[in-house]
């Protein structure tokens, strides 16, 4: 064989599709097929704006600073158009029929309130960002500029009011300080324009009417509707729920009855009918505008394949492994429950019962406490908290203990009146009962009391911040308490990456209320092509009835403030794990913490959260990330929270409940959703520190770990390391005190410090609520308005 080769080799055949040579004339082909593409997608991404039938361009009218006079710029746009201004007409309904362009442009006015600008932004084609000469953008414009920087824009005009007020050698250093000042949030922006005259009036309605909108991606999936008007049919059996009909032309992509509506301020909602009403904006041979016929039933639900509103599984509590007790443990919790059926009875009759309160809480507000925290409930709460990582405290140091920690919470009987009748933390009888002769006020905290209170709970969380960044996770052995005990639902793991770890075991009971998808790309996509089938097209004026919505949605419609409407795709209404990632804000410096508080921004929808934060790194083959105590500044962090699902990537914004400051809401981070995985694991890590008493070569004696020989025994198998890298296990457990034997890969030094990681599994809670402005007081609603007094006034802006 090797003669009859003659050093010849067998070369592999060639599989897949063979490439051939392309002639000339294939490549002008090719190049001439996508150029037609494009054009056709330019035809049809105009299509809408042409015609007797063509919907407007959304243009926002977005005031910058505080004499900005948003009405007198679309009365200079008017000008130059030269039509007549509507004065009688409200801010968001006037639209300006350009005859000159045959195009139709609608303005959308909105106040210097961050709610409505956002809203405005995110349906608008366009935005006129107004602007003074005379006066700086107060803090309140550059959070609104970082705002819609963050949600995602349309092309920016920027205009200068007050030029013509402006010495006339220095008007070309002002425009020039103006526009760099807008070139740092939006670098598309390339000039500043001015409506004093009407030529350049003209030319920003010819630069809007000519231009193709450019789209926002996660705005584009789904339809929205701005609302021109709204009418509100009550029901027979309540006048407060009703039939709600929204009129306005479909934007974004195309609408489906089988579909639901999301309202913001008031949730999600299922459509009656969809009907189409076409206005024409020009008659078939004139100028003249006309009125079509009657509405015709565009398109109505199959009920069978419309959206529930139904957001959350009803878990079966008797679908889990039940064992039958035997005869010994049901005589034992016969007799429990006998004592405590007795002393609740006693408690009952005399009016009396123990409510578990932190440490140094008056009798006043002890009285207000629910009987649902009594003390039969205590303990499973503050075993459920724990085991939702609510016990980061008791991890952070001696400084700082869990929630249920003696230190930080005591248990207080009080009677029916409120006041206390004993102490069952070891406080003296003598000494409740003097305090229970005080009168209800006395125990109120003065304004003083409170602001020190303040302070005091604001440093000690600067101090958790500031020891979990120096000794990471590190936390101290309790002494009188067993490890073995306190640490009972963590483990050890050999490799945080590829160590094997169920992500379905040990689940909460939560879990049993979510949906999950078995391919999210795959639906995603499947979604996607159900929408280009829906009936009611792009660009179509239609009118949209609603089912058992509520009287205030149609009273919030105002004309002088945006009423939009979205559409949600299939399953966005199911709540699930969302995952979203997050950039802390630098100009917010105090320290943010899992379970703080927060309202999230989430493309058009907002929710008060509770979100758990994780590192953002790529995961290994077991799926298991790090849970962050505190929200880092300057690294990409992962938040996660029960809500509803949200397909593809939506822009998120974080803002605390309250506003530190007078200058506007308060901006914690920004970023974009990532996922939505209930099986992403989340793993709370503490680090049990000892210190070497005796070494010898590559053994050491450690201490100060463990207390007892039986938990040096129950953590026996778990790896050990230390912070100058070296890696060992614990050989046996020496004395009584807690010292134990310890071999390394190498020698060890005496200042190092041996560390042994331990790992649990923390969950979000079910917390998540629809954020609604009519739910926060006024200190809450006002803080996303700008302040009225503003002083700052300069010629031109310097930067």
């Amino acid at each position: 064989m090797r003669d009859k080769a003659k050093g010849r080799t067998q070369r592999a055949s060639v599989k897949g599709k063979v490439q051939r040579k392309h002639s000339r004339a294939d490549r002008r082909n090719a190049v001439r097929t996508e150029q037609r593409k494009k054009r056709e997608q330019i035809v049809l991404n105009t299509r809408i704006f042409s015609g007797r039938h063509r919907a407007p361009k959304m243009v926002a009218v977005i005031p910058l600073c505080a004499d900005t006079d948003t009405t007198e710029i679309v009365r200079r746009l008017y000008a130059g158009a030269e039509e007549e201004f509507p004065e009688n007409a409200a801010k968001t309904q006037r639209v300006l029929n350009v005859q000159r362009f045959k195009q139709t442009v609608r303005f959308v006015e909105v106040k210097r309130n961050l709610l409505d600008i956002l809203d405005a932004a995110a349906v608008a084609d366009y935005m006129v960002l107004g602007i003074s000469a005379q006066v700086e953008v107060d803090a309140f414009g550059e959070q609104c500029l970082a705002a819609i920087q963050n949600q995602g824009h349309a092309a920016v005009f920027p205009v200068a009011q007050g030029l013509d007020l402006v010495p006339v050698k220095r008007r070309g250093e002002v425009r020039k300080s103006l526009q760099s000042f807008v070139q740092h949030f939006f670098p598309d922006a390339d000039r500043v324009f001015s409506v004093d005259t009407d030529t350049e009036a003209l030319s920003i309605l010819r630069m809007v009417t000519s231009q193709v909108p450019r789209g926002i991606k996660w705005r584009d999936a789904r339809p929205y509707m701005l609302a021109e008007s709204v009418e509100f049919e009550p029901s027979s059996e309540d006048a407060e729920i009703g039939r709600l009909a929204i009129t306005g032309y479909v934007r974004g992509a195309n609408l489906s009855a089988n579909r639901l509506i999301h309202i913001p301020n008031h949730g999600d909602f299922q459509i009656e009918c969809i009907y189409n009403v076409p206005v024409a904006v020009e008659a078939a041979h004139g100028s003249a505008i006309e009125e079509d016929d009657e509405p015709v039933v565009l398109d109505r639900p199959d009920a069978a394949l419309q959206d529930s509103l139904l957001a959350a599984n009803e878990p079966d509590q008797l679908a889990n492994e039940q064992t039958w007790p035997e005869d010994e443990e049901m005589a034992g919790w016969e007799a429990q429950m006998a004592q405590m059926e007795d002393e609740e009875r006693r408690a009952t009759a005399d009016g009396e019962r123990v409510v578990r309160v932190p440490r140094g809480m008056s009798s006043y507000q002890a009285a207000w406490i629910p009987d649902e925290d009594s003390e039969e409930g205590s303990e499973e709460d503050s075993d459920d908290d724990s085991m939702m990582g609510n016990d980061d405290d008791s991890e952070m140091g001696s400084d700082a203990e869990s929630d249920d920690d003696e230190e930080e919470y005591e248990e207080l009987r009080i009677d029916a009146n409120g006041r206390p009748v004993g102490n069952t933390n070891g406080a003296s009888v003598a000494d409740a009962s003097e305090i229970g002769d005080d009168d209800d006020d006395a125990d109120m905290p003065t304004a003083e009391e409170d602001l020190v209170q303040l302070r005091a709970y604001l440093a000690e969380r600067e101090k958790q911040n500031r020891d979990d960044t120096q000794f990471p996770d590190e936390i101290d052995t309790p002494m009188d308490t067993a490890a073995r005990q306190r640490f009972a639902r963590y483990r050890g793991l050999q490799s945080f990456r590829t160590s094997p770890w169920d992500p379905y075991e040990n689940l909460p009971l939560d879990y049993a209320r979510i949906f999950q998808f078995e391919n999210l790309r795959r639906t995603q996509a499947r979604i996607q092509r159900m929408s280009e089938d829906a009936a009611a097209r792009v660009g179509t004026h239609v009118r949209i009835v609603l089912r058992a919505v509520p009287a205030q949605a149609a009273a919030d419609f105002s004309g002088d403030r945006p009423f939009v409407v979205y559409g949600l795709l299939q399953y966005e209404h199911q709540m699930s794990v969302m995952h979203f990632t997050v950039m802390r804000n630098d100009e917010y410096t105090a320290p943010v913490r899992s379970k703080d508080p927060l309202v999230v921004h989430m493309g058009f929808r907002r929710y008060n959260v509770q979100p758990l934060f994780s590192q953002h790194l790529r995961a290994g083959s077991n799926g298991v990330h790090k849970f962050e105590r505190f929200l880092k500044p300057g690294v990409v962090s992962v938040a996660t929270v029960f809500a509803p699902i949200q397909l593809g990537a939506v822009p998120v914004s974080l803002y605390l409940p309250s506003s530190v400051d007078a200058s506007g809401p308060t901006l914690v981070g920004t970023g974009t959703t990532l996922d939505v995985n209930p099986a992403r694991i989340l793993a709370k890590r503490i680090v049990l520190t000892g210190a070497p008493f005796k070494i010898h070569k590559r053994g050491a004696v450690v201490r100060f770990m463990f207390f007892s020989p039986d938990d040096v025994n129950w953590f026996k198998p778990v790896q050990l390391h230390t912070k100058y890298g070296r890696i060992g296990h614990i050989s046996e457990s020496l004395g009584t005190h807690g010292y134990m034997k310890c071999i390394f890969d190498g020698p060890i030094k005496q200042m190092d410090t041996v560390c042994m990681n331990l790992y649990k599994r923390v969950f979000p809670k079910w917390n998540t609520t629809l954020w609604s402005e009519h739910q926060q007081d006024d200190e809450q609603r006002l803080q996303w308005t700008a302040p009225v007094d503003t002083e700052s006034k300069t010629e031109f802006m310097e930067l």
